[in-house]
């Protein structure tokens, strides 16, 4: 779907149509949508359509007048990618300056907000080892279908668990993959650091060469299962000081204490009894990763 000032096409059931009203629709939901997420590519807001159909927009933060056809040519490209572990690219548009992307919306939101942000409200859902397990299937599946599949391969450059959204049957969705080489190819005055991924989750190694590679997205991505296990942000000043998750991680097993780094709701959901294989599990998992 691209929408201009004159028309907008929409893509129903794998069939192009044409509705002018469609483009006022858009713009007045999303001027009016709630903001419920906000990364470093842009803020994202809830939005309904006329159909009922609920759908996330993103608005790109703002880049330069400049690369409009190479905006909808990557656009173009990201839209065909489809793939049941990757979030879906439904349409895209370009108004003024604003540049829009519409995404299926995901009932249950990041892996982010559902390890972090919702602890401190009346809503928090604690996550069952086997929930667990789910999501980083569903989030390694995404990842290496980008890696392997796609032509050209595509590298995500920012895997982190904000990145992996959450469905109404709790499978893993991977978002935001190609924004980091769009965004460069856009405004070639953005900072390295907002290019390449995020403190806690870029592999040290990156900070040497400054090269993004498959196998970095590998290590962010098993970073994200660290915070599965751990339930705590990978780059958080308050709980790890000068170094990360896997810095500390690191020294609770040179320490001895190892079982400090799994999260309290997990031990006490998998230990004794019947979990008693669950928790060898989520032990072993746990020393594969370090």
């Amino acid at each position: 779907m691209f929408i201009s000032n004159s028309h907008v096409m929409l893509l129903q059931h794998g069939k192009l149509i044409k509705r002018k009203s469609h483009y006022a629709l858009i713009l007045q939901h999303f001027r009016a949508a709630s903001l419920i997420g906000c990364g470093g590519f842009g803020e994202v807001f809830k939005a309904t359509l006329k159909d009922g159909t609920c759908v996330a927009i993103k608005k790109l933060i703002r880049l330069s007048c400049q690369g409009d056809r190479e905006f909808m040519a990557k656009m173009e490209t990201l839209e065909k990618i489809k793939y049941k572990n990757l979030v879906p690219l439904l349409g895209y548009c370009k108004v003024g300056e604003e540049r829009l992307l519409v995404y299926e919306y995901m009932e249950y939101g990041s892996l982010e907000e559902m390890l972090h942000r919702r602890i401190k409200t009346c809503d928090r859902r604690i996550l069952t080892w086997e929930e667990r397990k789910k999501i980083a299937r569903g989030a390694a599946k995404g990842l290496c279908f980008l890696h392997h599949n796609c032509i050209p391969h595509i590298i995500h450059k920012d895997m982190k668990s904000s990145n992996v959204l959450l469905d109404n049957e709790m499978e893993s969705r991977v978002l935001d993959f190609g924004m980091a080489r769009l965004i460069s190819a856009l405004d070639t005055h953005l900072s390295v650091s907002t290019l390449a991924g995020t403190p806690g989750y870029v592999p040290p190694k990156y900070y040497q060469s400054f090269r993004c590679t498959a196998k970095g997205d590998v290590y962010s991505f098993g970073v994200v299962m660290m915070e599965l296990l751990n339930g705590k942000r990978p780059g958080d000043k308050e709980d790890f000081g000068d170094t990360n998750l896997v810095g500390w991680a690191k020294i609770k097993v040179r320490e001895g204490k190892q079982m400090e780094v799994i999260i309290t709701d997990l031990l006490l959901e998998t230990q004794g009894g019947t979990n008693e294989a669950e928790l060898k599990e989520v032990i072993g998992t746990y020393r594969q990763l370090i």
